[in-house]
């Protein structure tokens, strides 16, 4: 059936319409226009927004889902002693419960804050698939659309949960991708985690996936700054020259976070069409860096956003992520012109779909009918001189009212449609009781 959705306003490939009334049928959109220019007919499903401006849907390239579960454990800490007295303290023991109940926490709140993809990088395999199955079996519950960034993880310093063989990466790799093949929601890309968390066989297992599927690799690089010496002491190269060096960089390959990458390194990201998942809300919170986001943009190479974990950030929002880009990236450089809002803009809704390789982030023929609707009402927006700038920079989460995901609805009046709180309240509540901070 053809669906026809009409608001008041919308951002239509970053250019503010007036009304503007879309078509959808599969889950697609396959034409946008005026209210006049696509009438209804009496054969059509309507949906109809009034006060409300359609943006398109936001993608969160980079997320732990797991990680909300720890949020307030590791606050206000040292990057290793997060990492120890949070991270590794309480994600071994989670199991497919726990896990699954994280996932309902953070792509609960996604939802509400109008994420509609989100890449979950995920490594507590615990040398199988049925952790992986559990967090997808979440997304689907809720409706959010999930890109499974499945790690291949080997470090013996690492708990035993997070590591496999190579062989066996490959395998349940392999098996959890083609469990969801031909899905338009669920989509498994490979993820060796990172220079220092994956051995150099782990990384050409995970990028030989990638290459023999045609899928994106994701992979954590130069993110603090004692991890460009390791690379220096391990492989005798800078991280990405390290990557290339190995046979494992190219236009598949999303690199994630890049706050230490050098000029070199910008230069050979932009030259093998290599990608970028920037997180600066997590960046500034762990004191990680600052990513050149400017330099790698005005050399072509594809920029998109994540939030990465809900206990290295604590907020799980791709709006948020949006401002955070453009204050960090104006202060960095000292020049409040260095990045726009509607760049920025982009780098969370069309670039995040094409870094993810995937039909999403615009409103447009052929592009899955993934959208958040604003309340124009609400005083955030107001004075409503440029949707563009105010969604950026003065957006208020309370003014997400609704939310669909190939034309349907997941959040409706800024409540959850297929999952209650009260359930995701429950099994946090229960999961976490005791944990203890320090």
């Amino acid at each position: 059936m053809l669906t026809r959705i009409t608001s008041d306003a919308a951002l239509v490939e970053g250019v503010e319409r007036g009304p503007t009334a879309l078509l959808v049928q599969d889950g697609l959109f396959v034409a946008v226009g005026s209210p006049e220019e696509l009438p209804a007919t009496a054969d059509m499903r309507r949906i109809d927004l009034p006060g409300r401006a359609l943006i398109p849907g936001p993608v969160n390239a980079h997320a732990h889902s797991f990680q909300s579960l720890l949020r307030g454990l590791g606050d206000d800490l040292p990057f290793l002693e997060w990492r120890d007295r949070a991270l590794y303290r309480y994600s071994p023991g989670l199991g497919a419960d726990g896990l699954h109940a994280g996932a309902l926490l953070a792509f609960g709140e996604m939802l509400l804050s109008g994420v509609t993809t989100v890449c979950d990088f995920f490594y507590v395999n615990d040398g199988a698939n049925e952790n992986a199955a559990a967090v997808i079996a979440a997304a689907e519950r809720l409706g959010i659309r999930i890109v499974l960034a499945r790690s291949f993880y080997d470090w013996d310093g690492a708990p035993a949960a997070y590591r496999e063989t190579p062989a066996q990466a490959v395998r349940n790799f392999s098996a959890l991708a083609r469990a969801h093949a031909g899905s338009t929601r669920v989509v498994v890309q490979p993820a060796p985690h990172s220079l220092h968390g994956a051995s150099q066989a782990m990384i050409l297992a995970a990028a030989g996936c990638a290459r023999d599927a045609g899928l994106p690799m994701h992979i954590h690089l130069a993110e603090e700054e004692y991890q460009v010496g390791d690379a220096l002491t391990r492989y005798g190269q800078r991280p990405l020259h390290a990557l290339a060096a190995m046979g494992a960089l190219d236009a598949r390959t999303v690199a994630v976070h890049g706050c230490w990458f050098d000029d070199s390194e910008r230069a050979l990201l932009a030259e093998r069409g290599a990608s970028l998942a920037y997180c600066p809300g997590s960046n500034m919170f762990l004191g990680d860096g600052v990513t050149d986001v400017v330099d790698l943009r005005a050399r072509g190479v594809k920029v998109a956003l994540g939030t990465d974990g809900g206990c290295s950030n604590s907020r799980v929002s791709v709006l948020d992520e949006m401002r955070s880009c453009a204050l960090l990236q104006k202060v960095k450089r000292l020049d409040g012109s260095a990045i726009t809002a509607e760049e920025c803009f982009a780098l969370g809704t069309r670039l995040g779909g094409e870094v993810l390789d995937l039909p999403v982030g615009r409103i447009a023929p052929g592009y899955r009918a993934d959208l958040v609707a604003l309340d124009l009402s609400d005083l955030s927006l107001w004075p409503n001189l440029s949707l563009a700038k105010n969604v950026v920079y003065a957006l208020s989460a309370r003014a997400v009212t609704d939310v669909l995901v190939d034309g349907d609805f997941v959040v409706r009046d800024r409540r959850l449609v297929n999952v209650a709180l009260e359930e995701i309240h429950e099994r946090v509540r229960d999961l976490t009781r005791g944990w203890r901070r320090g």
